[in-house]
């Protein structure tokens, strides 16, 4: 065991598989573990390569969209660093993604300091405003609203934490000057940039973004279809917005005439107006959170923790699989079966006992602890599926309260990995929820998100209050999974992370084991077909290799689903002579760096 893991176990006194819940910030690492940048690929890696495989030696960034790549990598180039860069990657998401993501959401970041050896979480989640009751998305016969009714619409949009996010991370790890980060959205915004085949399409399938004038004068011309591909969006209001908080930082945001737009444009929806006021702006701050972090095999994979379900779901797939030789199995129905059945496992747990900890107490240690795990894993046969699996009883758990699954899967998020020449990374996942939000822009030029319909609209099961219903100033469950692997050495190793709503864990723990297990290149590793189970059926992505283990599965007791799955996944790894980044297939990202 490396002085890293010792250090990190000893915490405990419960050996390397009590890695959980931990801030490697708070550890530190003896001067004694090399400090080295690169960590060598495992034995065999990359032993399958793509053709759209990213390949870099000083620094690297993937993101959705190649206009945002570029932006990274243009401040990557000025000496930026891995903050700055997925800074100015968001800022310009906003504008060429803007169904996914922007200023008027939430997300959460998982920073690496190579050089303080110091992994540290920030948790941007959108949260509830004072106004917000239980009740908040109830009929007038206290029944649960129809999911589309609750989302358009001020009522379901929560107070964005993004941009306060993205200064709190500048001003601990950012080296350019805040306004440079500005600059290449600021560009796209004032000479305009090209509609691209997804943004085009997502905007043919919309009905409700073309009731709200501001967008339906953006993005759709007077005949109401959506511009054309490749037909030129500038935004002056976007612009505009751009350069007051470049000039003036984000209090330019929170309060003044932004905030004031931002409580006009929620609190104005002639159907279903929102309670947000310029006091819950105002009062919004970030929350630093321990990181989760657990081995694997000879790896340790650190993510999100509550109030994000996602690193605690990938930790409990992982923990579950590492009792199987995958290398072995190899890539088919097989290492599906067992995908699936962890999978089932970790989304009961998700769903009895995932929220905002500081609204309920969630057992992270007893969730992650390395007996009940065991006895978890148990349960999965090699023979036939267990179809939905129950809850477990972790230590240090109350069972005083019901959490309700809420798996809806949506196109409201992106994901960016970046790590600089200095060895930093960034692990970010931005959402605004839904595609495009609760469809309704603001003056300022941003979509709003549709967060708190992320919470159960039903406050009480079974006479029990329901541990993700809607409170005042309350974070929603989320399923993001920003993540970053070390090898056995503790050196910086894989970055990856993925959009999907509550299928997020299963698009990441895939990847992983694509990576790890099956040391395939990081193209092929997101490309890889989505698999897994959110405790209903087996899912397996529609067009894939995948529809072939349909059969066979199904011969073990699976009820199989097959439809389509849209991830966006994008992952950087490291090797002794550089980077290989893979950007997801099924949107239009890439990995690009020098």
């Amino acid at each position: 065991m490396s002085q890293f893991r010792h250090r990190c176990a000893s915490i405990f006194g419960i050996g390397r598989a009590a890695l959980l819940g931990l801030s490697v910030a708070a550890l530190g690492v003896p001067s004694g573990v090399a400090a080295q940048t690169l960590a060598p690929a495992p034995e065999g890696a990359t032993v399958r390569t793509s053709r759209n495989l990213g390949e870099a030696h000083q620094f690297m960034v993937a993101a959705a969209n190649p206009l945002a790549a570029e932006a990274g990598r243009e401040i990557l180039r000025a000496g930026g660093s891995a903050v700055d860069a997925a800074i100015a990657v968001q800022l310009v998401l906003n504008l060429v993604e803007p169904q996914s993501s922007g200023l008027g959401g939430g997300a959460f970041m998982l920073h690496w300091d190579a050089a303080k050896r110091a992994l540290l979480t920030l948790d941007g989640r959108e949260i509830a405003p004072a106004s917000a009751t239980p009740e908040l998305f109830l009929t007038a016969d206290g029944k649960p609203m129809p999911f589309m009714e609750a989302v358009v619409g001020g009522r379901s949009v929560g107070v964005p934490g993004t941009p306060r996010l993205l200064e709190a991370a500048h001003k601990r790890w950012g080296r350019l000057p805040w306004a440079r980060l500005f600059e290449p959205a600021i560009r796209l915004a004032d000479e305009g940039f090209a509609i691209s085949p997804r943004l085009n399409g997502l905007l043919s399938q919309e009905q409700a973004l073309r009731a709200d004038v501001r967008a339906r004068a953006y993005f759709y011309g007077e005949d109401g279809n959506p511009k054309a591909v490749g037909a030129v969006l500038k935004s002056p209001a976007m612009a505009a917005t751009l350069r007051t908080l470049a000039r003036d930082g984000m209090d330019a945001f929170y309060s003044g005439a932004i905030a004031e737009d931002i409580v006009a444009t929620v609190a104005g929806h002639a159907k279903n107006p929102g309670g947000m006021t310029l006091a819950d702006l105002k009062s919004y701050a970030i929350a630093e959170r321990p990181a989760v972090c657990h081995p694997y095999r000879v790896y340790t994979v650190c993510g999100m923790g509550p109030p994000s379900s996602g690193g605690i779901g990938v930790a409990q797939i992982l923990t579950t699989l590492a009792t199987r030789d995958l290398a072995r199995m190899g890539q088919g129905a097989e290492a599906v079966h067992w995908i699936a059945e962890a999978g089932r496992l970790a989304y009961a747990d998700r769903a009895q006992y995932l929220g905002d900890p500081d609204f309920l107490a969630v057992p992270v240690r007893g969730l992650l602890d390395a007996d009940y795990l065991r006895d978890r894993a148990a349960l999965v046969r090699p023979d036939r599926s267990m179809g939905k699996a129950a809850a477990g009883e972790p230590p240090f758990a109350r069972r005083s309260q019901l959490l309700a699954p809420s798996d809806g899967v949506e196109n409201g998020t992106s994901h960016i990995s970046v790590v600089d020449a200095t060895g930093n990374a960034v692990s970010m996942t931005t959402t605004i929820e839904s595609g495009f939000g609760a469809r309704i822009m603001t003056a300022s030029g941003f979509l709003m998100n549709n967060e708190l319909t992320d919470f159960n609209f039903a406050p009480s099961e079974a006479g029990k209050p329901v541990a993700n219903r809607v409170e005042p100033g309350k974070r929603p469950r989320s399923s993001m999974a920003p993540t970053i692997v070390f090898d056995a050495f503790d050196r910086l190793f894989v970055i990856t992370g993925s959009p999907g709503g509550s299928q997020i864990i299963n698009f990441v723990a895939k990847t992983l084991v694509a990576i790890l297990d099956w040391k395939l290149d990081p193209q092929v590793a997101v490309d890889w077909p989505n698999v897994g189970s959110r405790n209903g059926p087996t899912e397996l992505e529609a067009g894939t290799e995948a529809e072939g283990w349909k059969a066979p599965l199904e011969a073990l007791g699976h009820q199989v689903s097959v439809a389509p799955m849209t991830s966006g996944t994008q992952a950087i790894v490291l090797t002794p002579s550089g980077f290989l980044g893979g950007a997801d297939s099924r949107r239009e990202g890439v990995a690009i760096g020098d």
